[in-house]
């Protein structure tokens, strides 16, 4: 094995050593890298099969929005640098997939395509100019001044597609050198083409230029990917937004009592280690020492503190409450709680990237189709009629004619308009082909703590406390941030608040008030056998008197009903998924009319569930706002939040409710509905239109000018198309 490692080519300079970022995982390699240069479905069936003809791998699934490849595969961690290696082959630059890190690379793509964008509208909008005073002309102006302005024209296009075309002619080079094509190909030819044969033209030829037709074309092509790339998935802020909520550092407890600060990553199954209020706590342990309280809404989503006493196991990403607890490590960061959590967000994307729209069906015929039409009609004009160059002009009109920016724009363009309108409507669209699976969903399943409910709790029938108890009760809450405290402190309203008093961690508060001993806290802190029914609870003792029962429950939100209801009459199944007890789920089931529901569910469980609803041939919408919620949100066909959510929640959402509204669903569910009938009717056109334009451009009855305004007059049908969805 050492001379098998020491064979294979180490990571180059300043590159980081993908054999560490390696997880084994029942006996397999486990690997994320992310991917440079895949711009299409071509692009990741490519990807995947170069890597699947390996016979040790199991697995290759590329996310496009994300550019992460999750790779399986049966051997050593060492076989790594190969697969990257194999990568750069066949095209395709791969480095190991760093969640953590500060860059994003679609913003800088996204910079570069606005800035190629501008000034290709330029240079078309003063082409044009100048092509507007030769055509007026006609007769009247000289052959001098038209040639004048054909080399003024071949001026400002030439450098103007040498650096608003690059996004496509590196697209194309990448494949080409490797020996493939894609729909970047027959575009940079076209341009290429256009302009080659302008300057001979110009200074050779009779004079007849199409530097017009070039720059418009990069200009309407530039238009689509941008929108097209500024309407991909943004999956990766959510796997930024956990890596920021892991601890960064840890304070390890040494075998001789001293304690010292390492990075988290270096923390080991075994380490003893010391949490302080306020801190998160950095890998999975088991608590060994001391007691107070955890927000634990990272694993079930509920508002209420989770109880820190020896022997209770915590997870990565908590934040502890108060008290200082040491703890024994169970496991390494990379196979925390969290990172898990992390790798289920991306496998949720990762198969929602699997998701294949019509134009990508249609573009992994168009290449071939277009190339040899094009080849055809310069072979058909040289031998049939005789003149090559005739042949070469249809051509170029031919491959100008066809570039797919009525195709591009399809989908791009519905979802702008639908964007839009949804916005007005108190809903942000933040997924790219959101629209597209929202219209498809028959299946919905909702969280319950701050989706459904108000995700805080309220004390429940004050007036029936025995006669002064809830003040007695206020005084000491006021002087809390605990979740029920606060419920209390609010219910009684305005008032003073208790000297001395001592807040015990897990348990909670005590004091001595005019000369009566106060506490008010849990039932096994106080030495009170729990009730059992659907709602969370507190007592208050007065000296050594009976106790009385403060009981806590979390409210409907008011449009909550409304929303169920107006799913159903979409056709829609619902089902409530829940962290929290099977009381209180079972009681907010019943207000809400929900039959099928289901209690105390870590994050997998409700992904195994989702997963399940899928397997039976469901199309599934996930409503939540947790961080838990967050794997089931991108497990789901679709997914929204509230805009209220944690934001990795929002994050991994394709879809925002402002103002906390519920009935936001249903706006986004009939946009989308809607949006899909005209990204149909889209196609419809775009394909009519090369039905008529294409035999036409092969009989040389079109121009290359001509096929540039045909094209983007086709784009603009099926803008204006997409525009009717505005209108309600």
């Amino acid at each position: 094995m050492a001379a098998l490692t020491a064979a294979m080519p180490g990571p180059a300079a300043g590159q980081a050593d993908p054999q560490a970022f390696v997880r084994r995982v029942d006996g397999r390699s486990h690997l994320d890298l992310l991917v440079r240069g895949a711009t299409c479905a071509g692009c990741i069936a490519r990807i995947e099969a170069g890597l699947l003809a390996d016979g040790r791998v199991e697995q290759a699934r590329l996310n496009l929005s994300t550019g992460r490849l999750a790779l399986v595969w049966r051997g050593e961690a060492s076989a790594a640098r190969g697969f990257i290696t194999k990568l750069g082959e066949i095209g395709y630059p791969a480095t190991p997939y760093e969640p953590e890190a500060d860059s994003d690379p679609q913003k800088e793509d996204e910079r570069r395509l606005l800035r190629a964008l501008a000034v290709a509208g330029f240079a078309m909008a003063n082409v044009m100019l100048l092509s507007i005073s030769v055509w007026s002309g006609g007769l009247e102006m000289s052959e001098a001044m038209q040639s004048l302005m054909h080399r003024i024209s071949a001026l400002i296009v030439l450098p103007t597609v040498a650096y608003s075309g690059q996004p496509f002619f590196r697209s194309a080079w990448s494949v080409l050198k490797h020996g493939h094509v894609n729909m970047d190909v027959p575009i940079s030819l076209a341009v290429l083409l256009a302009c080659g044969l302008s300057v001979y033209e110009t200074f050779i030829g009779h004079g007849e230029t199409y530097y017009d037709a070039a720059a418009m074309l990069l200009f309407f092509l530039l238009i689509g990917r941008f929108l097209d790339m500024r309407l991909r998935a943004k999956a990766s802020q959510a796997a930024r937004g956990l890596a920021a909520m892991q601890a960064a550092t840890a304070n390890r407890l040494r075998s001789d009592g001293v304690m010292e600060a390492i990075p988290a990553r270096d923390v080991r199954a075994g380490d003893h280690l010391i949490l302080a209020a306020g801190d998160r706590v950095p890998v999975d342990a088991v608590i060994i020492e001391g007691e107070g309280a955890l927000d634990g809404s990272l694993v079930s989503g509920e508002t209420a503190p989770v109880e820190a006493r020896p022997g209770v196991q915590v997870f990565s990403g908590m934040l502890n409450l108060d008290g200082k607890l040491v703890m024994r490590a169970s496991a390494d960061r990379d196979n925390s709680l969290l990172a898990e959590i992390t790798r289920m967000v991306e496998a949720g994307e990762q198969s929602r990237s699997h998701f294949v729209r019509l134009a990508d069906q249609a573009a992994r015929l168009y290449v071939p189709l277009v190339h040899s039409l094009a080849l055809a009609t310069v072979i058909g004009w040289a031998v049939l009629g005789g003149d090559l160059r005739i042949g070469i002009i249809n051509a170029i009109a031919v491959l100008i004619i066809t570039c797919p920016c009525a195709l591009g724009l399809a989908v791009p363009a519905v979802h702008v308009v639908a964007s839009g309108r949804l916005f007005k409507a108190g809903v942000l669209v933040k997924s790219g082909d959101a629209l597209e699976r929202m219209a498809r969903i028959d299946t919905v399943v909702v969280d319950k703590t701050g989706t459904m409910t108000e995700g805080r709790p309220r004390l429940v029938e004050p007036e029936a406390l025995p006669a002064g108890m809830l003040e007695l009760a206020a005084r000491l809450a006021r002087t809390s941030h605990h979740p029920l405290s606060r419920a209390v402190a609010d219910a009684a309203g305005m008032g003073p608040a208790a000297r001395n008093v001592r807040e015990i961690a897990g348990g909670g508060l005590d004091c001595i008030e005019d000369g009566q001993r106060l506490r008010f806290g849990s039932a096994r802190w106080l030495g009170i056998e729990a009730a059992s029914d659907p709602h969370s609870e507190a007592w208050l003792v007065v000296d050594e008197g009976e106790p009385v029962r403060f009981r806590f429950q979390d409210r409907l939100r008011g449009d909550a009903r409304e929303t169920i209801d107006g799913l159903r009459r979409r056709g829609c199944r619902i089902e409530l998924l829940s962290g929290d007890r099977s009381g209180p789920v079972a009681a907010i089931a019943g207000e809400l009319g929900i039959e099928d529901w289901t209690a105390e569910l870590k994050p997998q469980d409700k992904i195994a569930r989702i997963e399940a609803l899928k397997a039976q041939g469901g199309s599934v919408l996930m409503i939540g706002d947790g961080i838990n919620d967050a794997p089931a949100l991108a497990a789901a066909d679709a997914s929204v939040s509230l805009a209220a959510a944690a934001e990795i929640s929002q994050a991994a959402a394709d879809f925002v409710l402002q103002g906390n509204k519920l009935t936001g669903c249903l706006a986004a569910l009939d946009i989308s509905r809607s949006a899909r009938r005209r990204v149909l009717e889209n196609f419809s056109l775009a394909a009519g239109y090369n039905m008529i334009a294409v035999p036409l451009a092969v009989m040389g009855m079109v121009t290359p000018l001509i096929a540039a305004i045909a094209m983007s007059g086709s784009s603009i049908l099926v803008t204006l198309n997409a525009l009717r969805l505005a209108r309600r």
